[in-house]
């Protein structure tokens, strides 16, 4: 796994220059245990200091470096006896002398076995007690000893411009820190499946941060890393150092989100079982405005109304079920069928990320929704039921 990231996309040379360009996110997961690439320093998107290692901090940040390093965890996908070659490597964070920590979901979602590597690298057991899906976020609870140094959890919201401290096993690194400074609160996602209200700081984060604390000056936790958008720095010289900007998930004490985490709740983000490839893929926001050219110039044969196009559904999934179909090509590349989804139980759906959006903020596993579709020329009406993306992983 590795921080979920923004690719960096460029716009197709046929449609109207920069109408149709896309940004890049990444989510800050998990990093393989030994990155088959080197990782490229990044260039903060804003301005304001940024470092990243401990021969860089300054001497309260070390001062602060060296009191929480030892509440934060390398979280593995490996058993705690067999850990040779992990499937994958995150971060995670202990708040409470009950072993409780937490982390971002993504980093342990789908592993078959867990563990967690405390600063004395000793290896712990480790039990998943809630999660949710939507907003990126988990809580373990890990087998440590009793009297391990734990974090504490802020109570009030951060402000725009406070400092920051992250600290993670980034690039195969082992609880290293970043600094930066918050830039924004509760920030919108562009895609569905990153979440939304998260806060936006410098920090130069790369896969394998993700889970890891965001701290302020008094040693707090902020906010879960979870992650980054990588941009070019400049658009002239693709080789130059890209800009990268990361997210949190925000967290606070007296928040409902942790206490029903604490509770034990597993909270599934309902899925589709749509994607689309290709170059088609830089038309997953298409605007409403500009279907119609896009249609014609790329001939895919969908008419005037805009909607949500897919080139692929996947076996045993809801749309499956439900019968939908992907758009198909003859040997001349012309496309011959494909639905287009128009509407979700009478809310209006005007291209892809519109359809995964309404979904995944507005249901639950398990609830049916009606879909207008325009297939072949009519508009029909489809049921279809949701299920849960976990569900979906373990077929």
């Amino acid at each position: 796994m590795n921080l979920r990231q923004k690719q960096i996309r460029r716009s197709l040379p046929i449609l109207t220059v920069g109408a149709f360009l896309a940004g890049g996110l990444v989510l800050a997961q998990t990093s393989p245990a030994q990155p088959s690439t080197k990782s490229v320093p990044a260039r903060p998107a804003t301005s304001g200091r940024v470092t990243s290692g401990a021969d860089k901090l300054t001497s309260a940040e070390g001062t602060l470096f060296t009191k929480a390093r030892p509440s934060t965890l390398r979280i593995l996908q490996c058993p705690v006896n067999n850990c040779v070659e992990p499937d994958g490597i995150g971060t995670a964070f202990l708040i409470g002398d009950d072993g409780l920590a937490l982390t971002a979901y993504h980093v342990i979602f789908q592993a078959k076995a867990l563990s967690a590597q405390t600063a004395d690298r000793k290896r712990y057991a480790v039990e998943v007690v809630g999660y949710d899906d939507q907003n990126d976020i988990a809580l373990l609870r890990v087998n440590v000893p009793k009297g391990t140094p734990y974090l504490p959890v802020v109570a009030a919201s951060p402000k725009v411009g406070d400092p920051v401290l992250a600290i993670g096993n980034g690039g195969g690194s082992f609880l290293t820190p970043k600094t930066g400074r918050l830039t924004a609160l509760d920030t919108p996602s562009d895609r569905a499946d990153f979440p939304s209200g998260t806060l936006e700081l410098t920090a130069p984060l790369i896969p394998g941060d993700s889970g890891g604390p965001i701290l302020n000056a008094k040693g707090e936790v902020t906010g879960v890393v979870s992650y980054i958008s990588v941009k070019p720095s400049n658009v002239d010289d693709l080789s130059a150092d890209p800009e990268i900007t990361a997210y949190a998930v925000p967290v606070t004490a007296g928040a409902q989100r942790l206490a029903d985490l604490k509770k034990g709740v597993k909270r599934e983000a309902p899925v589709i079982g749509v994607s689309i490839g290709g170059n088609l893929a830089l038309l997953t926001a298409l605007p409403e405005r500009l279907f119609a050219e896009a249609n014609e110039r790329l001939s895919l044969g969908l008419g005037s109304v805009a909607g949500a196009f897919f080139t692929d559904v996947s076996a045993n999934t809801p749309a499956a079920r439900a019968g939908l179909r992907p758009l198909q090509y003859n040997a001349e590349g012309k496309v011959t069928q494909g639905d287009l989804v128009t509407a979700i139980d009478g809310k209006r759906v005007v291209n892809f990320s519109d359809f995964q959006r309404i979904v995944r903020s507005n249901y639950q596993p398990g609830d049916t929704v009606t879909l207008k579709v325009l297939r072949a020329g009519k508009t029909i009406e489809v049921k279809m039921t949701l299920i849960g993306r976990s569900t979906v992983a373990q077929r």
